[in-house]
């Protein structure tokens, strides 16, 4: 492997390093970008897959710290995390006074560095707020505080004291390694020249080097990082900014005709979404009567932005003002364009707040990424035990729009034969809720054969919050240390779990990166194979699809499944069972014989089991 990526890094290359678990292929892929970065004098950037894989790079334990004492190196590598993960003040200041939970974030607020609520000078700043610094709290409880996509950080006076603003200017002085989440790298990537345009810094400094750890997600990061959200309350706020005194009589009635439309637009909207099972993304009906409605809005945008241009002559803004409604028109028209051509769109609703949110994405992004990432001659590795699709990365390279990368596969040298063994029980045929049970009886067997020390993996947040409710209730419920993601920052129970002695962690987002070695970890339960949700997303590459069920169904459930599997193995001396709990797998053996392909050479898939 390493004499592989020392070819892209010479060549300034794009490459596919799929390497098994036990590889050693996070530490080849470190040691090439610190040395190019002192090469370079530039940092190079380490995307992984989300926020929680990116604490596990830097823990004191992980592949960084053992780079660092084994070869004594001082390396110089810095979190650069997406602002969600950070709280906002002004959040904070309305849930201290008009919140049920007031009490807790007062609590929150006393807790902040003296810096934030004085106003002295010759202070000493320094980062804080992050979600890890709060892990008490619950995801629900976190959202009510932390910053989200509308909040405006232009014009808040509390930004230069604000500690998503002060990590920024911390990880940007890094020299050796930035470590970030895809999200929040394919973000920087789409704002960068917006960011300069409006007189701010891009999100990342110039970098020597991309490294992207389990890379097969990045497509997915890069649609939503391109996704446009549009809700009245917003919209409002930001162009009525332009409203100021001594501004024309006409530039102010087309502002109002803008906002009519608006609203006459989500009007319809409301009356064209359809809920979707399993999932808060409502399906948009794309009707005649909504497509008009469109037009008329995209049409009032048009006049209002000629009318922008006109007062800008006239110099009677406040130029600051007027360059970002600028910004955000010339982003919301780009979004709305879409609908010109709806075979190029992806579109939902959501409600948040009692308030309709409209989603624009964009169907496919491998001709951004082609020129803003892979047009620009760079050292770019792709790293995963999973990149590949029946030993070819042709889904890869066709889906990201890469052309000519360098490639190679590595197996995991552990012997799996006798390190793991797959179980997918035979569950009574019973109804709905009878089967339930019976996939609750089930995975308590394996528990109990396991001594707890177990991950349940769940497709959806659904499915994990219906089986907290039924296993509450279950007799042996108290036996094990049962941590559900969401009740607590992840980190945090991923620390708890490992300090536990029949700990049985249940989460939706660690099918992949997570790196548990050792006993802690012995089993991992797969509430449901997990295939992609009937959301408007997948429905669009449905679509697209000849073979909708071959092209996308099973090649994601596939590499999900393989990832969720390799969870378990992470060091030659574990052992452990997986566990599939999913009644489709007795029920199609065509099915059953993919899942088999997938597995570890020499390892079978037991159809019964201690149940």
């Amino acid at each position: 492997m390493a004499f592989q990526l020392e070819r892209a890094f010479s060549e300034k290359k794009t490459i596919f390093a799929e390497a098994g678990v036990g590889t050693g292929k996070t530490l080849v892929y470190l040691l090439y970008a610190i040395n190019y970065a002192y090469y370079t004098k530039k940092p190079a950037v380490i995307s992984c897959a989300d926020e929680s894989l990116i604490e596990q790079l830097v823990k004191q334990d992980g592949d960084i710290a053992k780079l660092s004492s084994h070869l004594g190196l001082s390396i110089d590598a810095r979190l650069a995390k997406s602002p969600e993960q950070y709280l906002c003040l002004n959040k904070l200041h309305d849930a201290r006074y008009s919140d049920a939970e007031a009490d807790v974030f007062e609590s929150i607020y006393r807790g902040l560095p003296p810096f934030v609520r004085t106003r002295d000078s010759l202070q000493h700043f320094h980062a804080y707020g992050d979600r890890k610094d709060y892990s008490e709290l619950n995801d629900a409880q976190w959202k009510k505080i932390n910053w989200d996509i509308f909040q405006d950080c232009t014009i808040c006076d509390k930004r230069h004291r604000c500690g998503l603003t002060l990590s920024r200017m911390n990880y940007r002085h890094a020299s050796d390694l930035i470590v970030c989440s895809h999200d929040y790298y394919t973000e920087h990537l789409w704002t960068a020249d917006s960011r300069k345009r409006a007189g701010q810094l891009p999100y990342l400094p110039d970098h020597s080097a991309i490294v992207f750890d389990e890379g097969h997600l990045l497509e997915f990061a890069a649609q939503k990082a391109l996704t446009y959200q549009l809700k009245i309350s917003l919209f409002e706020e930001i162009i009525t900014r332009v409203l100021q005194s001594g501004v024309r009589e006409a530039l102010a009635r087309k502002v109002e005709q803008t906002l009519e439309q608006c609203q006459a637009m989500f009007g319809a909207l409301q009356c064209h979404v359809q809920p979707v099972p399993g999932s808060d993304r409502m399906t948009v009906m794309l009707s005649e009567p909504l497509l008009g409605e469109v037009h008329k809005f995209r049409y009032e945008l048009s006049q209002l932005e000629e009318q922008l241009a006109v007062e800008a002559g006239l110099y009677s803004l406040s130029e600051y003002h007027l360059r970002l409604v600028d910004e955000h028109l010339e982003m919301l028209q780009s979004a709305m364009r879409h609908f010109q051509h709806t075979p190029s769109l992806i579109t939902w609703a959501t409600v948040s707040g009692g308030e309709l949110i409209l989603w624009i994405m964009p169907r496919e992004v491998k001709d951004v990424l082609q020129e803003t990432v892979f047009g620009r001659h760079l050292p770019i590795v792709f790293s995963s035990a999973t990149l590949s699709v029946d030993g070819s990365f042709r889904y890869m390279t066709e889906s990201l729009g890469i052309v000519k990368p360098l490639s190679f596969s590595v197996p995991s040298p552990y012997d799996y034969e006798q390190q793991m063994m797959v179980f997918a029980p035979k569950l009574p045929l019973h109804s709905l809720e009878g089967r339930e049970k019976d996939k609750m009886d089930a995975a308590f067997t394996f528990l109990k054969r396991t001594q707890g020390r177990a991950m349940l993996l769940f497709p959806s947040r659904e499915e994990l919050q219906q089986f907290k409710q039924h296993a509450l209730c279950y007799p042996d419920y108290g036996l094990y240390a049962f941590l559900f993601e969401g009740d607590k920052e992840i980190s945090h129970l991923i620390a708890s779990f490992q300090r536990e002695q029949a700990g049985v962690l249940c989460a939706v987002s660690l099918w992949e990166g997570l790196d548990i070695p050792g006993p802690a970890l012995s089993n991992v339960t797969i509430w449901s194979l997990p295939f992609p949700p009937h959301d408007p997303v997948f429905n669009a590459k449905r679509k697209d699809a000849v073979q909708p069920y071959e092209e996308v169904d099973l090649p994601y459930m596939l590499l999900r499944l393989r990832q969720g599997m390799g969870r378990l193995i992470r060091t030659s001396s574990d052992k452990g069972i997986v566990v599939l709990l999913d009644e489709r797998v007795h029920e199609d053996p065509l099915l059953r014989e993919q899942i088999q392909k997938v597995l570890p050479d020499h390892v079978s898939l037991h159809l019964n089991g201690p149940c």
